[in-house]
């Protein structure tokens, strides 16, 4: 369906087609403003006859907008490599340039997730993508020798606003699709969004490479009129889902449950690990190994390119394996990959350290898309143990587990400001980034631990939640 046959009214519907418990199969019906008044993706004959042209479509579309909003929030990972000794920034400036939007983008991801219930999650896809606007005209505005460093902070700060769109992108994704499915769809919805980074980091490479350092302004040139066209396609063809706009108290029920928190605390380990790397790796480059701008440019957007490819790669193991396993078997090997950049830091071998953090970056991916596959699994079977059962328990589960993934992407992208701190840190008292990684990995035991004593053990992974307002969380196998 497109805009043009939209229908009048809200209670327009047609009926095609017959559910697995003989009713009839409804097809969507949109009302004004591209609204779909009925929404069951768990039904197998809506799935097929009508959901899936429409899930795929606004997917699709959502990851066009989150993958600029995550090129816009990473924009002064680049612009930083631009800021020569003209700009008068030491390293441990630049360290907080870079800080300062992953904090701002964290912090507007719980907002962020609150908006698609209250607005409908086209019409917030349309506001926020024509919002990247500002920090994208802010930049080319500012970026000049001679300006001050507090007005290069506003700027960055500014930049977070990319940040914030991910959580009302997935909870939004995370209404279109049905349980089968969601580990792929959040997965290829969050790695098309992560790509932003790598894709960010290429152009400033292009643009070092051919016009120089002298240049950045060129980069944000590229972007400006991709917003605007981003922002456009979203308004002609995504959907608002009225289920979900029915919904406003699910973020403050979502909150309330303590697995919200648990997650939340393992997307620390890997998203923290994939924006924060991200975003700091041309800066450890220049740094600790004096790259050149070009030098570390040419490399940067290696580990988060592979990092955001194999995320949905995550997802899928998930759904076949399950997230705890999976998410456990990810926090393991980032350890050991920890452990041989932080020898490779301490000894400079350049070689062994980029082989090593090309790992993390691809280890954070799969984590990525493993821990968020385990939420709605979590709060679907929260709902089972409830006594819930058919759509009523896909209900409940669609309704927390979108909340708890803006939640937790808020939270997650919070360890994305420590890594830059750690890092800035380090520098600052040593010269060095070794005493980060060693943080770094005392942090992916920690997460170990709580995969493994929470999800994995066997009395968690053989008995389901009996009272689901208990404080202590045991529930089976997710």
């Amino acid at each position: 369906m497109t805009g043009t046959d939209a229908t009048a009214g809200t209670d327009a519907t047609t009926r095609t087609g017959t559910a697995p418990d003989g009713t009839a199969a409804r097809a969507p019906a949109r009302g004004a403003g591209r609204w779909i008044e009925h929404w069951d993706p768990e039904d197998e004959t809506f799935w097929r006859d009508h959901g899936r042209r429409i899930a795929r479509r606004n997917l699709v579309l959502s990851i066009v907008c989150e993958h600029i909003g995550f090129s816009v929030w990473s924009l002064w990972s680049v612009l930083v490599l631009f800021l020569g000794p003209e700009y008068g920034i030491d390293a441990a400036g630049k360290f907080f340039l870079v800080a300062v939007p992953t904090l701002v983008g964290a912090v507007l991801r719980v907002p962020y997730t609150f908006a698609v219930a209250r607005f409908g999650g086209r019409n917030w896809t349309v506001f926020t993508a024509a919002l990247l606007l500002v920090p994208t005209a802010a930049a080319a505005y500012a970026l000049r020798p001679g300006t001050s460093y507090t007005v290069f902070l506003l700027v960055a700060a500014l930049a977070g606003i990319g940040g914030g769109n991910f959580a009302s992108s997935m909870t939004n994704i995370n209404s279109f699709y049905p349980l089968r499915k969601k580990g792929w769809a959040l997965g290829l919805n969050a790695g098309g969004g992560n790509i932003g980074v790598p894709v960010v980091q290429l152009l400033g490479l292009l643009v070092i490479a051919t016009a120089g350092a002298a240049h950045p302004r060129l980069v944000l040139a590229v972007y400006l009129p991709l917003i605007v066209a981003a922002a456009v396609l979203a308004a002609r063809y995504m959907d608002n889902l009225r289920p979900v706009r029915n919904d406003t108290g699910a973020a403050r029920d979502a909150a309330r449950d303590p697995h919200t928190w648990i997650v939340s605390l393992l997307y620390v380990g890997t998203f923290g690990s994939f924006i924060g790397y991200s975003f700091a790796f041309g800066l450890v480059l220049q740094t600790q190994f004096a790259r050149t701008p070009l030098q570390a440019a040419s490399l940067t957007f290696l580990g988060p390119l592979l990092g955001s490819l194999v995320r949905p790669v995550g997802g899928r193991l998930a759904d076949r394996y399950g997230g705890a396993r999976v998410t456990l078997a990810t926090f393991a090997a980032m350890a050991l990959a920890t452990g041989v950049v932080t020898v490779a830091s301490a000894r400079h071998s350049l070689d062994v350290f980029l082989a090593g953090f090309v790992v993390l970056f691809v280890l954070s991916g799969l984590g990525n898309g493993s821990t968020y596959k385990m939420i709605p699994g979590i709060f679907q079977a929260k709902a089972l143990a409830k006594g819930l059962t058919g759509e009523a328990a896909a209900a409940h589960g669609r309704r927390l587990s979108g909340a708890a993934m803006g939640l937790t992407g808020a939270v997650g992208a919070l360890g994305g400001l420590g890594v830059n701190l750690a890092f800035r840190q380090s520098f600052q008292a040593g010269g060095t980034g070794t005493p980060a990684f060693v943080a770094f990995l005392g942090c992916y035991a920690l997460c170990s631990a709580v995969t493994w004593a929470v999800y994995l053990r066997r009395t968690a992974a053989t008995v389901a939640v009996r009272d689901p307002e208990a404080a202590a969380p045991a529930l089976a196998e997710v």
